[in-house]
């Protein structure tokens, strides 16, 4: 089965990016740092590519142009077991000038999105009550960062 790794074109932040998201997500390192060299396309010496884990998972960050730009389109998920989880990585992701969204969604600064949701919320959307589900989904269509004790209370219907 061949290997697969997320891999994030930036203009020229590649490796402010993978320092930014190492310095979040514990169990993270960058492996290895690429420069470019005579043959380019970048200046010889830059940055091309950067190798880094988060949390075990692999992923490639690599410099190549002002082409490349993020859309929502494409997104991490953050699973987070706690309300208090949720509230770091949407601090933490969205610090030094991204943003909270809206359902969980955060920009970073480097303008790609990730999905900052507690595992609770899948369960609950997913649960085979539809009347419990649907509260549950008008509720978070409400909110920016995900608040569970509200979530949970839709659940309930209350």
């Amino acid at each position: 089965m061949p290997k697969i790794t997320t891999f994030l074109a930036f203009d020229n932040q590649a490796e402010q990016a993978a320092k930014f998201y190492v310095s979040i997500f514990k169990n993270s390192k960058i492996v290895k740092t690429t420069s470019y060299g005579e043959a380019g396309p970048g200046p010889k010496g830059s940055v091309m590519v950067v190798q880094f884990q988060l949390d075990g998972q692999d992923f490639v960050a690599m410099n190549g142009g002002p082409h490349f730009k993020f859309t929502d389109g494409v997104s991490l998920s953050v699973d987070c077991k706690s309300q208090a989880e949720v509230d770091e990585y949407s601090a933490k992701l969205s610090a030094g000038g991204g943003e909270v969204g809206p359902c969980g969604w955060v920009q970073d600064k480097f303008g790609f999105w990730w999905q900052v949701n507690p595992t609770i919320l899948g369960e609950m959307i997913g649960d085979s009550d539809p009347a419990k589900a649907d509260r549950v989904m008008k509720a978070m269509m409400k909110m920016k960062k995900i608040d569970v004790e509200t979530l949970k209370k839709a659940y309930a219907g209350r």
